[in-house]
């Protein structure tokens, strides 16, 4: 499957282009760069493609850089039915990773936050053919600190449905949630994971069935987590760990019990960073990324039998 591209007036450094999810939702996707290897960014669950903009500009001068508005986030399709499972997360990834390598004759690196990690990890479900050259996973294991998860899972839902009154008021919001992080001086990042809506309120940019509907995010976490687990033992790929030295999500522990099972997976901790580690430490974060993008060597689209 071939996907268009254009110019987006909102992403004047970048291409915009659309890939087709699994279920044939329209995914929205920011493109840096022209080299014929590819690495696919997936964000966190509550953020945008924009989340990448800064690690997609360092990047792309030796990767082609695709962000992508997941599932139910930014511009992309919200799912009719509500399904935002994890499974359905790795579904797209698999497809998309697939249109990637159609277009460029060679399977994408894949780098996965939060969300995007597990959904990453969750489509290698095939150790013989998987649809990803290497696998980095961001701030994220199977074993996650259900703490840490309440806490963000909070944040996002306080204010899902009231929304804000301005940019500003949602700033105030994220100032107070983040509180080692300095403020940005331009809200424009923060606008961008924003929506205006016709009754005048900004509220976060994602589908708030997300988190609360049929077939959320949360749906049988404990099969997914147990799948997960399985599949790392599997891993056939190179894969990096890339973790918050002071996350709230995912513990010593925890990083330790997913290495000592993923064995193709080494790891390195972004020092003064928490969960949200490119937000947290953009320098330390592209450099970690790059040193280990250096290292690999893409693999070849697999030819349609």
């Amino acid at each position: 499957m071939t996907s268009a591209t254009s110019r987006s007036p909102a992403d004047r450094t970048g291409l915009q282009r659309i890939y087709r999810g699994a279920d044939g939702g329209r995914l929205v996707a920011t493109v840096h760069g022209h080299a014929e290897r590819s690495a696919l960014l997936l964000h966190g669950g509550g953020q945008t493609r924009h989340a990448w903009r800064k690690t997609g500009l360092a990047l792309a001068h030796s990767w082609q850089v695709i962000a992508l508005d997941q599932r139910g986030h930014g511009a992309s399709d919200w799912a009719n039915d509500g399904a935002y499972a994890f499974p359905d997360f790795a579904r797209d990834a698999r497809a998309v990773a697939r249109q990637i390598a159609d277009r460029t004759g060679l399977k994408p690196v894949v780098i996965g936050a939060s969300l995007g990690g597990i959904a990453a990890l969750l489509a290698l479900d095939d150790p013989a053919d998987p649809p990803f050259s290497a696998l980095c996973m961001v701030d994220i294991v199977p074993q996650m600190n259900p703490a840490g998860v309440d806490t963000i899972q909070g944040f996002m839902r306080a204010r899902a449905a009231e929304g804000f009154a301005s940019v500003e008021e949602a700033a105030d919001a994220v100032a107070a949630y983040l509180p080692h992080r300095p403020r940005p001086a331009s809200l424009d990042g923060l606008r961008r994971n924003l929506r205006h809506d016709p009754d005048g309120r900004w509220r976060w940019h994602w589908d708030p069935r997300f988190l609360d509907g049929p077939r959320s995010v949360n749906a049988e976490w404990d099969a997914v987590r147990d799948t997960l687990m399985r599949q790392a033992a599997l891993l056939a790929i190179p894969g990096l760990l890339v973790r918050g030295a002071f996350s709230e999500l995912v513990t010593d522990e925890a990083a330790q019990e997913f290495l000592g099972v993923a064995r193709t997976m080494t790891s390195v901790d972004v020092a003064k960073a928490r969960h949200m580690v490119a937000g947290d430490s953009n320098d330390d974060f592209i450099a970690a990324i790059s040193a280990f993008l250096a290292t690999i060597t893409p693999l070849p689209a697999r030819a349609t039998p």
